[in-house]
C-alpha cells in the first residue's frame, strides 16, 4: 500500500507531494483553532452587558 502511494506520489511530480502535506496542514491548523476556541473561550471570565 506504501510503495502504491509513494509510486502514484512520484508520478505526479511536485503536485503529488504538495498536496497531502497541504492538506494535512489545513488539518491540523483547524483542529488548532478548534481547541483554542474551545479552551481559551470556556476559561475566560464571562462578560456582563453590551460586551456579551
Amino acid at each position: 500500500m506504501m510503495t502504491n502511494c509513494l509510486a502514484l506520489m512520484g508520478n505526479m511530480s511536485w503536485l503529488g507531494w504538495l498536496m497531502p502535506l497541504a492538506v494535512l496542514s489545513l488539518l491540523g491548523l483547524g483542529i488548532a483553532a478548534l481547541l483554542k476556541y474551545l479552551f481559551i473561550s470556556s476559561s475566560s471570565t464571562p462578560r456582563h452587558g453590551a460586551d456579551s
